[in-house]
């Protein structure tokens, strides 16, 4: 047990310290930064993907004794993320009807990413009390999605008027809401019998709906032949990502 709270704790401050990642976008050129986000998205597609598949989803279902149980925790999960993200939309649309738009947009970047980041951290502590490889799989997966993500909601909240020094900062303070995620998944897990057999299914449902709904559209944008190439090869990098930790089992 002592391990595995080293290990997700070491995961979860790694994830955290992602935020951190805004501040080298400021010294890097426009175009280059537009082109590493581009990559990036690509492979956490490939990885989100791949960990769902290849990891949680035949995971999930040796351990649970219901079929049919598993696959509606696993559109649950789907379900989970979709309301959270209309939730998140439908607050970001109110606050847009008053009449300063700007620093309410960055408050609900950081509430909803907190959010976010609660349960990323309840994912991650969910798979390391299965087993250390899906655990160390379950972290890439998040740190690949997180990255671009960072990288935005960073721009954000410059734009919404927040200097460099606070937007890294309230940045980062959102981003440790998935060390308390965490902690709540060691404490549950630890006392609930049946923990990891809900928590995997449901997260496979979520990586799913986060690859399928929020990352896939962005890259059917790219219409280039050139372009689109490099795009399956990196969802391909993930997802050989994801196959070369089955080795670690």
């Amino acid at each position: 047990m002592a391990l595995e709270w080293l290990y997700t704790l070491i995961s979860v401050i790694l994830v955290s310290l992602l935020s951190l990642i805004g501040i080298v976008t400021i010294s890097i050129n426009e175009s280059i930064s537009r082109r590493a986000v581009f990559v990036l998205v690509s492979v956490a597609v490939g990885a989100l993907f791949g960990d769902a598949f290849i990891h949680l989803l035949p995971e999930a279902f040796s351990k649970s004794d219901g079929q049919v149980e598993t696959s509606l925790f696993v559109m649950a999960g789907i379900f989970a993320f979709f309301i959270l993200e209309k939730f998140l939309r439908w607050r970001h649309a109110h606050i847009l009807d008053q009449s300063n738009p700007v620093l309410p947009v960055g408050s609900m970047i950081l509430v909803g990413d907190g959010l976010h980041n609660l349960f990323d951290g309840m994912l991650i502590a969910a798979s390391y009390l299965v087993s250390l490889p899906l655990g160390i799989a379950t972290t890439i997966a998040v740190i690949l999605h997180e990255l671009p993500q960072e990288i935005g909601d960073f721009a954000v909240l410059l734009h919404a008027g927040y200097s460099r020094s606070k937007a890294l900062l309230f940045n980062l303070l959102s981003a440790s809401f998935a060390i308390v995620g965490a902690i709540i998944g060691l404490i549950v897990g630890a006392g609930v019998e049946d923990f990891s057999v809900i928590m995997l299914p449901l997260t496979a449902g979520g990586f799913i709906y986060i690859a399928g709904s929020d990352l896939v559209p962005e890259l059917q944008k790219e219409r280039k032949p050139s372009q689109s190439l490099l795009q399956i090869v990196a969802m391909g990098t993930g997802v050989g990502l994801m196959l070369l930790l089955l080795l670690l089992d």
